[in-house]
């Protein structure tokens, strides 16, 4: 596991001021202004205006924000450019830049689980304050590193939107049509990204040229008869489902077949019985499966 190791420094709205103290010059009114009217805003809609400690904590997050908004900036990233920018956009522009970038994360997944919530109002406000008091709280008196998680928050998102996206071209690309109804008929609204993946990888060894994206144990158990039958080379069937993926996606699937390789691939090659296999596919499969019969 990698443990991040990040830099502690003063947050860079209050590095800002204190290179404006250093040149000898008061802090313009029309700033500590904005710094004031920001913070009761925030403490309105985040904390609670109506208590010294939730006012200072409100303070806190709007230093940060401010911070994140300077961090993230296009800019050169030394103090006197930092104080420059600040000065020219005004506290209110670059708080305002901080908090887009925290809105544009949270509209990111958090998560390679695709559910119903997920885009549900109260889900989507949740996540952007729960990111908002994570990366903005900064005592002036502390270091702070807000800007290094949000760096990190985000990669990590996006590695989950690419991740979504491989089981998303899974599904659409699904041999017998587009997965978008169970059988049943009902709509398919969440969608478990890894089990999609499992599913293709397993799927392909039978090299028939299919994409398997939902199965249902019918098709398990025909899989592995077929396979014992036929004994096809399951790397070659990997290698054609490659060709047919996008390139981005290759790295997702390379690492559920080194995965399987040497769990389920081998048992369903070898003559473990097919009791056993069908249940160690569909927990592979999780609920990308239908229920067809006990």
């Amino acid at each position: 596991m990698n443990i991040a190791v990040h830099t502690a420094r003063a947050p860079h709205l209050v590095r800002a001021l204190e290179m404006l103290a250093r040149r000898g010059a008061p802090s313009p009114d029309s700033l500590l202004e904005e710094l004031a009217g920001i913070t009761v805003l925030v403490a309105r809609k985040f904390t609670n205006e109506r208590t010294a400690d939730r006012l200072l904590e409100a303070h806190y997050l709007t230093i940060g924000c401010i911070s994140l908004g300077i961090a993230l900036a296009d800019i050169a990233h030394d103090d006197g450019s930092e104080l420059a920018f600040l000065l020219k956009q005004g506290a209110e522009q670059v708080f305002q830049a901080g908090f887009r970038h925290i809105r544009e994360l949270a509209g990111m997944p958090n998560q390679q689980i695709v559910s119903a919530y997920d885009k549900a109002p109260d889900a989507q406000q949740n996540d952007i304050k729960s990111l908002f008091l994570k990366l903005c709280k900064a005592d002036p008196n502390l270091k702070w590193t807000g800007d290094e998680v949000y760096k990190e928050d985000f990669k990590a998102r996006l590695e989950n939107q690419k991740f979504i996206n491989c089981a998303k071209w899974l599904r659409k690309n699904h041999y017998a049509g587009s997965v978008i109804l169970d059988q049943s008929g009902n709509k398919i609204t969440e969608m478990d990204t890894d089990a999609v993946i499992n599913v293709a990888v397993i799927f392909s060894i039978l090299n028939d040229g299919r994409i398997v994206a939902r199965i249902n144990q019918r098709e398990i158990e025909s899989l592995v008869r077929s396979v014992r039958k036929a004994k096809p080379n399951f790397e070659a069937g990997w290698r054609e489902l490659l060709k047919k993926m996008p390139l981005e996606y290759h790295a997702f699937l390379n690492k559920s077949m080194n995965n399987l390789k040497n769990k389920i691939i081998q048992k369903i090659m070898s003559g473990t019985e097919l009791k056993t296999i069908v249940t160690e596919i569909q927990n592979y499969a999780g609920m990308e499966q239908d229920v067809d019969y006990d």
